[in-house]
């Protein structure tokens, strides 16, 4: 390898590293992404310039068929759409890892040493795998798929014995390469044991396992490294790999989840209370002039968003609500729920695209202690994460799952078009709390009659 391709590498992996780095705070986030963007372009450049690289004209057709599907999904996608892109950008990561090692098999396999073969199962498993995974992970979310926890009998073990058969069709690649036959066994394995593996698993955990699956297809790409002897591959995907899984460890502890229990589905439905027994008689509404009224006699607010804010694109009116409310002096935050939403950080992108400060996005752990002294909580499609009941009832199925507790505000407002459940599909005691007011409505309708109102104040 020339030596200028090995130091072009080397800055492109500080590179990798200093994104992570600065995309862990939402004050350098910008410069993290761009740092990223910089580190790719220099590693793909470079290793054009590899002298076993030839054939450009297949480069250049396949870079403009990438260019030519990823500008309209840039473009065009909305934002609510993004937890499914990410989905399949992770979908199609994995399987360009898995083929690069399916063709190395193919191409060089009697010839190939044990580490090498052992490399291109480990890469195969966790890339086809993590295709198939992503493609459900993504009809759930887009709810072309059943977005509760599909269990049946005999999960476990099926699931276990998929994956056992997987790793012994892949040891048998290893130990008989000239056997053509058992290669695509094994990728066929490896297929539907992505299945198997995030089927059983609720759209509630869909950002959980979105992470999980970055990370399978951070650690498919360094396997592929190994392959094709490729260092930065190596250690590009080793960070993914690593940052992904943390990030699936810290999002299973803000659900007070078992890692475990995420991964193979076991969601056992704890029977919830009746919605009638909860809201019989117990629901207070409010329209738009009531809710301005309130907010006007207000010193402190804090809106809490929720997925239902990103389906109604609601972020800009919330914008211009929070700026209407601190032009009258009012203190404005916004508690920040880790799995609000369908994608780790989900709120926090929104949130930014409507120019709201960094300093205005709390933390659960950071806006739960003030929660007492808040005049008005504004809840805006956010329904689980607010759900008393996960704090308060041992017996409901989110038991133990942190929440921000709003209901200790002074006065809750919740914005929802109706009384249906959120991805938990228990009803909300929250609801019909004696300080609760529901403003039936679209997220973004009645961000704007709030603020119209309160413009006449």
């Amino acid at each position: 390898m020339p030596s200028y391709v090995v130091l072009i590498y080397l800055a492109a992996a500080m590179l990798f590293a200093l994104s992570l780095k600065w995309l862990s705070t939402p004050r350098t986030a910008r410069v993290g992404v761009l740092a990223g963007e910089i580190g790719m372009a220099a590693a793909i450049i470079a290793t054009l310039f590899l002298p076993e690289v030839r054939h450009y004209q297949w480069i250049l057709v396949a870079g403009l068929i990438g260019v030519i599907a990823a500008i309209p999904m840039a473009l065009l996608v909305p934002m609510t759409a993004v937890p499914q892109q990410i989905a399949m950008f992770h979908a199609f990561g994995a399987l360009a890892a898995a083929l690069v090692g399916t063709a190395e098999y193919y191409a060089h396999g009697t010839a190939l040493g044990t580490s090498t073969l052992i490399a291109i199962g480990f890469e195969s498993l966790l890339g086809y795998l993590t295709f198939t995974g992503s493609i459900v992970a993504a009809g759930k979310l887009q709810e072309l798929l059943p977005t509760a926890p599909m269990g049946y009998p005999l999960q476990n073990f099926v699931s276990i014995a998929t994956l056992g058969a997987s790793v012994i069709a892949g040891a048998l690649v290893v130990v008989y390469p000239a056997n053509a036959l058992v290669f695509p066994i094994f990728i066929a394995l490896c297929l539907l044991f992505g299945v198997l593996l995030i089927m059983p698993i609720g759209g509630g955990d869909m950002p959980t396992v979105i992470a999980l699956l970055n990370s399978y297809a951070g650690l498919s790409a360094s396997a592929m490294g190994f392959v094709i002897n490729n260092k930065l591959l190596i250690i590009g995907g080793a960070l993914e790999g690593s940052s992904g899984f943390i990030l699936s460890m810290i999002m299973c502890k803000a659900m007070n989840r078992s890692f475990v229990n995420v991964l193979f589905g076991q969601v056992q439905a704890a029977k919830a209370q009746k919605a009638d027994d909860i809201y019989g008689g117990n629901i207070k509404s409010v329209n738009a002039e009531e809710v301005a009224a309130i907010l006007d006699g207000a010193s402190r607010v804090v809106i809490v968003p929720g997925y239902g804010l990103a389906v109604a694109q609601a972020q800009h009116a919330t914008g211009q609500l929070f700026q209407l409310l601190q032009a009258r002096s009012v203190d404005v935050q916004f508690g920040i729920h880790p799995v609000a939403g369908r994608m780790p950080g989900h709120m926090n992108v929104l949130l930014a695209e409507a120019d709201i400060p960094y300093d205005n996005l709390k933390e659960m752990d950071q806006i739960n202690p003030e929660m007492e002294n808040i005049d008005v909580a504004i809840v805006n499609g956010a329904n689980d994460v607010v759900n008393p009941d996960a704090r308060d009832n041992p017996n409901s199925p989110i038991a133990g799952m942190p929440i921000i507790n709003v209901d200790k505000a002074g006065t809750v407002i919740v914005i929802k078009r109706s009384l249906s459940p959120g991805f938990a599909g228990i009803p909300n005691p929250l609801f019909a709390a004696r300080n609760c007011l529901m403003y039936f409505s679209d997220g973004k309708k009645a961000m704007l009659d709030i603020i119209a109102e309160l413009e006449k104040l």
